[in-house]
C-alpha cells in the first residue's frame, strides 16, 4: 500500500474539540486547507459558526456545535450529529480544556479538582471511546489529544492541570493499545508555550512572557499556526506506524 506523507487529508472528516480559537482554530483551519470537513465544538456556538465559516471560505464543509466538555451525553450527541452531518468520522481532536484556577496542590480539591479531571481528563476519554467505536465500524481513524509539555515537567502552581493532562497521556498509551485492532491510531501533542489568549492574559503579569521566552532554547513563544504541522502528520497516513506516542511542541525548554 502506498502512502502519502504530504498530510493530504482530502475526503476524511475531523472533529475539533475547543476549536473555536487558539490552538483548536488553527488545526482546525490546517485540516480544511488539507482538504478535510470539519465539525467545530467548543462551549459557545458562535465561536465555533465564525470558524464553519472560514472553513466555508477555503472550499470545505463545516459544523458548528455547542458542548460542554465534560457532558457526556452532550459529547455523545456530538458523535453523532458529526456523523449525521458528514457520514463518517476519521479524525478527532480532543483540544478542549480548562485550567480555572492556578494555585498549589493544597487548595486544589474538591470541585476544582472534579471540574479539571473533568474537562480534562472523563471528557476526552468519553468522546474518544465513542468515536473509536464508530471508526471501528468503518474500517479506523485517529485520536489525537491535545496534552502539554507540563505533563512531562510540571511545576509548582499548575499540579492539577499538569498532571491531568498526565493522565491524558497515560489513557493515550492504553486507548492506543487497546484500539490498534480497530485500526484506530491514538496519539498525543504535547505543546509548549504558545501565544494563544491564555497566554496574552498573562502579558499583564510583570516579566511573565520574557520569562517563557528565555525557557526555551529559541528564545520566543510560538504562533497557533506553528501545531499545524505536527497535527496533520499525526491525522495523516503519513504516521501510519506510529501509535501511543506524544509529539513535544515546545521550542526546546530547558530541562
Amino acid at each position: 500500500m502506498s502512502r502519502s506523507a504530504s498530510g493530504e487529508l482530502s475526503g476524511k472528516v475531523a472533529l475539533v474539540t475547543g476549536g473555536s480559537r487558539g490552538l483548536g482554530r488553527a488545526m482546525a483551519l490546517g485540516f480544511a486547507r488539507a482538504g478535510a470537513d470539519v465539525a467545530i465544538a467548543s462551549r459557545k456556538l458562535a465561536g465555533c459558526e465564525a470558524v464553519v465559516k472560514e472553513i466555508e471560505a477555503l472550499g470545505r464543509k463545516g459544523l458548528a456545535y455547542s458542548v460542554h466538555a465534560d457532558r457526556t451525553e452532550e459529547l455523545d450527541a456530538l458523535v453523532e450529529a458529526t456523523c449525521s452531518r458528514f457520514g463518517r468520522l476519521d479524525v478527532v481532536v480532543n483540544n478542549a480544556a480548562t485550567n480555572p484556577a492556578a494555585g498549589p496542590l493544597v487548595d486544589s480539591t474538591g470541585a476544582l479538582f472534579d471540574k479539571v479531571y473533568g474537562v480534562n481528563v472523563k471528557g476526552p476519554l468519553h468522546l474518544a471511546a465513542r468515536a473509536a467505536q464508530r471508526m471501528a465500524q468503518a474500517g479506523g481513524g485517529v485520536v489525537i489529544n491535545v496534552i502539554t509539555q507540563g505533563a512531562f515537567k510540571p511545576g509548582p502552581g499548575l499540579g492539577l492541570y499538569c498532571s491531568s493532562k498526565a493522565a491524558l497521556y497515560a489513557l493515550t498509551k492504553v486507548m492506543a493499545q487497546e484500539w490498534a485492532s480497530w485500526n484506530v491510531r491514538v496519539n498525543a501533542l504535547a505543546p509548549g508555550p504558545f501565544m494563544t489568549d491564555m497566554m496574552k492574559g498573562a502579558a499583564s503579569i510583570p516579566g511573565y512572557l520574557e520569562m517563557v521566552r528565555r525557557s526555551t532554547v529559541m528564545k520566543r513563544i510560538a504562533e497557533p499556526d506553528e501545531l499545524v504541522g505536527a497535527a496533520l502528520f499525526l491525522a495523516s497516513d503519513a504516521s501510519s506506524y506510529m501509535t501511543g506516542q506524544a509529539l513535544i511542541i515546545d521550542g526546546g525548554i530547558l530541562p
